[in-house]
């Protein structure tokens, strides 16, 4: 039996995406830049999708372009944003100390050509307040980049609020939503938004495949120069299966939206509730109020988070220690060091994060086989740390 409970990490293809990709593959393999029939036959199922896309996140279907990824939209946000504000003279950007990689390294690289980026720090809780933002702000500050659910704790940031402060300054306000999008309700414009980054894969589409919400008359340096592909915004050949693809996820997610989340949310409590009661030495990190209804980050006292995983993959279980882009890194997860977690704690972490392939017969084996592993790699940490 094969458990697979690192879904935020990426999603099994619905049935239904693999069919649509298949098909668009296969069938309507005209370039959707051509005039002629392939072309425009093409040309249909890109548009189909983006409205798809924008019926997810309440925007217009204008106001979507299509990327390679959740890395790609946060790349092309964050330096076209920085192309465009440029003249303007402006060049301080806020965002958080727990940002994902794809944000952190991208400011890094925009802070080599003079910019300034502040990290904010979020608490135990993994929460930004608003009172944080306010005192971060200055007369510099172009624009804002705070993620809407946090990859590793599954925390939702108050980005209603954050956006509200961030045009109170007259900065533009990006976020990274890559771990909220298809999992919870969206809409751009109830949170009053900018730019909001979304990525296929984590909610049973295909890889591949992201969007970049843009609102309408922002503008923002090109990303990638060549034709005219996505308004001139985004140069290249449509990858129509892929695009395909990330339109039915899209619908499938608004479908299910409601239902979905109260079955995970669910599943993932009674997980919880089993590995507390069962496992001495546990505590679930971040706000357990206020997350998305899929994630659980747990920390195991006396344990090595590494070893912990690599024995429940043994055991047919899947999860991670955080984000798979860190995947190889000696160091703790840098969220929950950011938290301000101890270093112990940081490092005896995993990510439990369900999905659709999740069932009430995962969580029972989870529960039931946890304990017996915890306690033995325990007992195997305190022989070797005796023999020292």
């Amino acid at each position: 039996m094969r458990i697979y409970l690192d879904h935020n990490a990426t999603s099994p293809p619905h049935p239904d995406v693999v069919e649509i990709v298949a098909r668009l593959l296969r069938d309507e393999f005209g370039n959707a830049s051509s005039v002629h029939s392939f072309g425009q036959r093409a040309k249909t199922q890109v548009d189909e999708a983006r409205n798809e896309v924008a019926a997810l996140i309440d925007g217009d279907p204008g106001e979507v372009v299509f990327t390679s990824g959740g890395t790609e939209s946060d790349n092309f946000a964050l330096r076209g944003a920085a192309d465009a504000l440029d003249p303007r003279g402006r060049r301080h950007i806020v965002t958080t100390a727990i940002e994902h990689e794809a944000v952190l390294t991208t400011l890094k690289s925009l802070e080599r050509r003079g910019w300034k980026t502040t990290l904010l720090s979020v608490g135990e809780r993994g929460v930004l307040e608003p009172a944080a933002l306010e005192a971060a702000m200055t007369p510099d500050t172009a624009l804002v980049s705070v993620m809407h659910a946090n990859n590793e704790i599954g925390t939702i940031q108050p980005i209603e609020a954050l956006a509200r402060i961030a045009h109170a300054h007259d900065a533009l306000f990006h976020t990274d939503a890559v771990q909220s999008v298809g999992k919870i309700p969206m809409s751009v414009k109830a949170l009053g938004l900018d730019l909001l980054a979304l990525s296929g894969h984590k909610f049973g589409g295909p890889k591949g495949i992201g969007a970049l919400w843009i609102r309408r008359g922002l503008r923002l340096g090109a990303f990638m120069t060549g034709g005219r592909q996505e308004r001139n915004r985004r140069a290249g050949t449509e990858n129509v299966p892929a695009i395909g693809g990330l339109g039915v996820a899209a619908r499938l997610a608004r479908e299910k939206a409601g239902s979905e989340s109260h079955r995970l949310a669910g599943l993932r409590d009674r997980l919880e509730r089993g590995i507390l009661a069962g496992v001495p030495g546990t505590v679930v990190n971040g706000d357990p109020g206020r997350r998305v209804p899929n994630t659980s980050n747990i920390s195991f006292d006396g344990i090595e988070a590494e070893s912990l995983l690599i024995a429940l993959d043994l055991e047919g279980i899947a999860v991670s220690t955080g984000s798979a882009c860190s995947s190889g890194s000696l160091e703790p997860s840098h969220v929950l060091r950011a938290m301000g977690l101890p270093h112990a704690r940081a490092r005896n972490s995993l990510r439990f994060s369900l999905g659709s392939t999740t069932q009430d017969a995962d969580i029972d084996a989870v529960i039931e086989r946890l304990p017996a592993i915890v306690e033995k790699l325990r007992r195997l940490t305190r022989t070797a740390v005796g023999l020292r």
